[in-house]
């Protein structure tokens, strides 16, 4: 491997992706390797892309939210807007999840309470039965 590009294959080594994924992320233009005839070479640009696609993914961003971010990365502004942009959505997305996580908090308070009536249950027609 060089320093300077990477394979498909390593790509996919190295962030545990498939190359149908890298692929995908090329024909949504998230990435943009080189094409070498056949080969996909994709540079140290495209490493750090994918790995903010990634971690956008993990967070709940949508691929039109992480493009987006992306693009905002090439305006002449320190990256302020980027900044900005993705502290917005990165609200908006913590939000969602607590959401989330608050409904399922619930519901699996409300799935324990069943199981202990329905053991508690088990546990009386058993004992029933054998008198």
């Amino acid at each position: 491997m060089t320093t300077e590009t990477m394979t498909i294959r390593e790509m996919c080594e190295d962030f545990d992706v498939t190359p149908r994924t890298l692929r995908f992320y090329e024909q949504k233009e998230l990435l943009f390797p080189i094409r070498d005839g056949q080969r996909r070479l994709f540079t140290r640009r495209d490493r750090a892309r994918l790995k903010l696609i990634l971690r956008g993914k993990r967070f709940g961003f949508s691929l039109e939210e992480i493009r987006q971010l992306l693009d905002l990365y090439h305006m002449d502004d320190s990256q302020q807007a980027q900044l900005a942009k993705t502290y917005e959505l990165s609200q908006k997305h913590l939000a969602d999840m607590e959401n989330q996580r608050a409904e399922l908090d619930q519901a699996i308070s409300e799935l324990k309470e069943q199981m202990a009536w329905g053991a508690d249950r088990l546990t009386k027609l058993a004992k029933e039965s054998a008198a």
